[in-house]
């Protein structure tokens, strides 16, 4: 079976979602998804090595925003030392060789839990773009080597890729990991 099989799995085709969250010393238990947890940034190392270790090649970083700090224009997302950012060095600085992927979305940061900005209950499709961009090369600058976009806007990738080339991370690589259909 092992010579004629199709597909071969393995530790090189994962990726290890780390859901990161505020305070320290915390590793606590999501009760949406058993026996996932929620770790604090000083709690990173540890499971950043466990994955290593294993031959897995990258993280990707999800974080819980402190509710004070969820606003309508998710500005939290800019901030150059927010929870993903903090993450992103933390990953880089102990585990260099880690590949380091990132959520470009506003959900996160969006008081009103929207991938978008909206207005009236309409969401902004190029406001959110742009918002989109910025979060992405902030990101890049803390040091995140794949930024994955998933929201919904329209254009998102395109205008990704143009603000990292501008802002000098033509490396900084761009992977979809959700299929969009229609918006």
């Amino acid at each position: 079976r092992r010579m004629v099989a199709e597909n071969d799995l393995t530790s090189n085709d994962f990726i290890l979602p780390i859901f990161v969250g505020i305070g320290r010393g915390r590793n606590d238990p999501i009760p949406s998804m058993p026996g996932v947890n929620r770790i604090s940034v000083d709690l990173l190392d540890e499971t950043v090595g466990e994955a290593q270790e294993a031959g897995i090649p990258a993280i990707v970083i999800f974080p819980e925003i402190e509710p004070g700090k969820k606003t309508p224009d998710a500005r939290e997302a800019l901030n150059p030392d927010n929870l993903v950012c903090q993450s992103i060095r933390k990953g880089t600085q102990s585990y260099p060789e880690m590949g380091i992927i990132c959520d470009a979305a506003l959900d996160p940061f969006n008081s009103d839990g929207h991938d978008g900005l909206l207005q009236d209950g309409i969401i902004l499709n190029d406001e959110t773009v742009e918002i989109l961009c910025k979060q992405s090369v902030i990101q890049a600058s803390a040091g995140c080597h794949i930024i994955a976009p998933s929201d919904m806007m329209d254009g998102r990738v395109g205008a990704i890729r143009n603000a990292l080339d501008v802002a000098g991370y033509e490396n900084v690589g761009i992977l979809s990991y959700a299929a969009k259909y229609a918006s």
